[in-house]
């Protein structure tokens, strides 16, 4: 296998940025033209009620199998036809869970106005349907994760939001009256796209993949070949099937049982986790559903602002989140200590962890200093005069900027612990996130009935410290007996720091004397600014800069062009 993990991680991280950006932008649209033209309640129901629906089933259907999949791939006795049939296992997980799911969102929690009760109940039930079909795309989708199809994601990924985004504005522009029925229609379009492109994509590759193995047994040197078939079928001699059929349960011969009970133990474990991990992140949401707290036009504030406020995190922090997690776990093995493993993969990884963090901390203090003076222009240009006025949306737009500056280094510190972890101590920790998890819930509540909305983000922020001191302390007791603390090169420099400070500074002058007579020039202060903060870290980073160019240039001339280049 000539995949290079490293290199397909970073690409991964690059196009899936590049992903979350147009998806985020055309999300942002939508919203602003429903909040603009058909209402704030609408969207409440949508990206509150109905997409927390969508959240709870995919996330308990598909994560723990997920990761405890990717995980395995280092256990020699775990089969890809127990992967296989471990991962068709998310379909019936999800239809299960639908039953209870679909009984509380349409009877237990708070109702909505009669006017959109039946489009509601429609909307319920198409995103119910929409998750248990798109469950049956999770081989295939897991298949190009591990023989690194990275752009055949980015493009499916692209095309399905595309084609979703296409649907729902077209029926929405025909009539605004049907606008949750257009969004459960779109919803179950985006699933059916999904599974047919990923489908479709193997049973095209895998009959020109066979043609290519027959071919190059004919061949002394497989680079002649190249110009007939190109890269994307060199080094996938592993590559286990010889036929799509063979992505269905129960069809790829297996000479051991049905699962895999290290693979069974580990999805147990990670499965007790995910409940938690769901509440924590999603916990806000859960509160306003079953709590009066706020009206669906409140909802939809604060939706909209916690989006706005989280675009660092689903642009940057997220992406970097799953490739690095996918990064250590085909790096360091979870059962083995690390004395025991590569010194130089070890180190790499250390160093790795290190500018990781360093990075996304560096980001997660620029947005939130800067959030400090443009929080309301930015809302003003968003959703108007009419969406800014009485400065809720301002005031949780700035204290989320807060919450973004813990949020970077969660991520991180916690991919590296699921990553490394073993069962035991996935255990373990099960039983603080089931204590964050509680404590979270009742700060939530407390606070939100002291604070109103911005309660919700106090909330979020105790908890990620609370996650963080965990992740960090088990990171150090973990490279502790190599005589190894990567935590140690994470933090940014005094030098960008204080440009950081500076810059906050001149911003607040700026919004202080622009405010109300020009906003554009208060836009290029705050671009000037953001230019120095960025120059003076890529100055104090040089050497980190230079070491990531040189090892990415001496990778790319060394692998071969197959090994540098990502289906």
């Amino acid at each position: 296998m000539g995949r290079n993990v490293l290199v397909s991680s970073l690409q991964n991280a690059s196009f899936s940025i590049v992903f979350q950006i147009i998806c985020r932008c055309i999300t942002f649209a939508i919203n602003a033209f429903i909040v603009r033209n058909v209402g704030r309640e609408v969207l409440g129901i949508t990206n509150v009620r109905l997409l927390l629906l969508e959240s709870t089933l995919l996330f308990l259907s598909k994560e723990a199998i997920i990761r405890s999949a990717l995980s395995s791939r280092h256990n020699k006795q775990c089969s890809w036809a127990q992967l296989i049939n471990q991962l068709w296992i998310t379909v019936p997980v999800c239809f299960a869970l639908t039953l209870p799911c679909l009984y509380i969102w349409l009877n237990w929690l708070s109702a909505v106005d009669a006017i959109y009760a039946e489009q509601y109940r429609f909307g319920c039930f198409a995103i119910a349907f929409s998750c248990i079909i798109e469950m049956t795309a999770e081989a295939p989708i897991f298949v190009g994760q591990v023989f690194c199809f990275v752009k055949l994601k980015v493009i499916l990924d692209t095309g399905h939001i595309f084609i979703r985004s296409f649907i729902f504005i077209l029926i929405v522009l025909m009539n605004k009256d049907i606008t949750i029925y257009a969004f459960g229609i779109a919803q179950i379009t985006s699933a059916c796209t999904i599974i047919v492109g990923n489908y479709a994509f193997y049973y095209f590759y895998i009959p020109r993949l066979l043609q290519y193995r027959k071919d190059l047994k004919k061949v002394d040197d497989k680079y002649v070949l190249r110009d007939q078939y190109g890269q994307h079928f060199e080094n996938m001699d592993d590559f286990p099937f010889v036929s799509i059929k063979q992505m269905l349960p129960g069809v790829l011969p297996n000479p051991n049982s049905m699962f895999n009970s290290d693979l069974q133990t580990l999805v147990l474990s990670f499965a007790k986790q995910g409940v938690l991990k769901q509440v924590l992140t999603e916990g806000e949401k859960y509160v306003m559903s079953v709590s009066p707290v706020l009206t669906f036009s409140e909802q939809a504030t604060y939706d909209v602002v916690n989006n706005m406020g989280s675009l660092a995190a689903r642009f940057i922090f997220r992406p970097i989140e799953d490739s690095s997690y996918f990064y250590f776990t085909q790096t360091i093995a979870r059962d083995s200590a690390l004395a025991e493993q590569k010194r130089e993969m070890v180190q790499e990884a250390s160093d790795v962890l290190a500018y990781v963090m360093k990075t996304v901390t560096s980001i997660g203090l620029l947005a939130f200093v800067f959030a400090q003076s443009y929080s309301i222009t930015v809302l003003l240009l968003y959703g108007g005069a009419d969406f800014v006025e009485g400065g809720l949306p301002e005031q949780l737009l700035r204290w989320h900027s807060l919450a973004i500056v813990l949020l970077a280094p969660n991520g991180i510190t916690e991919g590296y612990m699921f990553a490394t972890n073993t069962s035991k101590q996935i255990d373990t920790y099960n039983y603080y996130m089931a204590f964050f998890s509680v404590t979270f819930l009742l700060l939530s509540y407390q606070l939100t009935n002291w604070f109103g909305p911005v309660g919700f983000i106090l909330a979020n922020c105790c908890n990620m410290s609370f996650r963080i001191s965990y992740s960090v302390f088990y990171i150090n007791k973990h490279f502790r007996s190599i005589g190894m603390n990567p935590l140690q090169k994470s933090l940014p420099g005094p030098m960008y720091l204080s440009v950081l400070i500076v810059s906050g500074i001149v911003c607040k002058v700026s919004e202080a004397y622009f405010s109300g007579r020009s906003i554009v020039c208060h836009l290029l202060v705050g671009a000037l600014c953001t230019g120095l903060s960025v120059g003076t870290w890529s100055f104090e980073n040089r050497d980190l800069l230079r070491t990531g160019l040189a090892r990415y240039r001496t990778r790319k001339q060394s692998l071969t062009p197959s090994e540098t280049h990502v289906n």
